[in-house]
């Protein structure tokens, strides 16, 4: 049998989870839950976490999928630096190739290589104007998370956001199917203009889908944008 796509499978697990959001006792079984679905969305991850926070950047509930990334969690915390944090601060996703490599949060970097991490992707919970947290993934090998990935906890991050943010209205079932419908509309454009770009240049899945972030990254628009652009056969924005 056909296995399903992942848009079909959040839409599942999002099915069974949107009852846990509709208390405050049940956020931390959620947040748990929404790190153990990060940790299979995304293959080249050895563990996965959510951190939520309240407007004043205090953390109010937290969800890992085992002791590395508590650890490496708890240590931005104490520190008051990390990805996690300035993926809140700033609701913008942040990747780290390599910990042994890299020049922000230095204390934070060097305490998770010490600990074997060594690449980490995370990505901010926004719903409306508002950033509830962050959810990310660890891997304890360098240049582990693409484009690709980051496209995935995207898509993951803005359900979970929509969850979160609305799971006491009357119409958050239908905030969710929304949401879902969106980033699914947004993947399909990415993949169909990575394989355009495939064609055109003559190059191999992951070059293609590079080139395209790099050009919504250097032109500070959404990858969907930049995708809908090429399929709309307007001129190369990324050549």
């Amino acid at each position: 049998m056909k296995p399903e796509s992942p848009v079909a499978e959040l839409t599942t697990v999002f099915a069974r989870l949107q009852n846990m959001f509709l208390s405050q006792e049940h956020a931390a079984t959620a947040v748990h839950q929404l790190a153990q679905v990060a940790r299979a969305l995304i293959p080249a991850a050895a563990g996965a976490g959510v951190s939520l926070f309240n407007d004043q950047g205090t953390r109010t509930s937290t969800g890992a999928t085992d002791d590395l990334v508590e650890a490496a969690d708890a240590l931005q915390y104490e520190m008051g630096q990390g990805p996690c944090l300035s993926a809140w601060a700033t609701e913008t996703p942040q990747l780290i190739n390599d910990t042994t490599d890299e020049d922000r949060w230095p204390q934070w970097c060097a305490a998770a290589a010490a600990s074997g991490i060594r690449s980490m992707l995370s990505v901010p919970l926004v719903f409306q104007d508002r950033c509830l947290g962050a959810i990310k993934v660890y891997a304890t090998v360098d240049d582990a998370f693409t484009g690709h990935e980051e496209q995935q906890l995207g898509l993951l991050a803005a359900a979970a956001a929509t969850l979160l943010g609305a799971a006491q209205t009357r119409d958050a079932p239908q905030r969710l199917s929304a949401s879902l419908q969106a980033g699914l509309a947004d993947r399909q454009a990415v993949d169909r203009a990575t394989g355009m770009l495939m064609e055109q240049r003559a190059t191999d899945p992951d070059d293609a889908h590079a080139v395209l972030l790099t050009s919504a990254r250097a032109q500070d628009r959404p990858m969907a944008e930049v995708a809908r652009q090429i399929l709309q056969r307007r001129p190369d924005p990324v050549s």
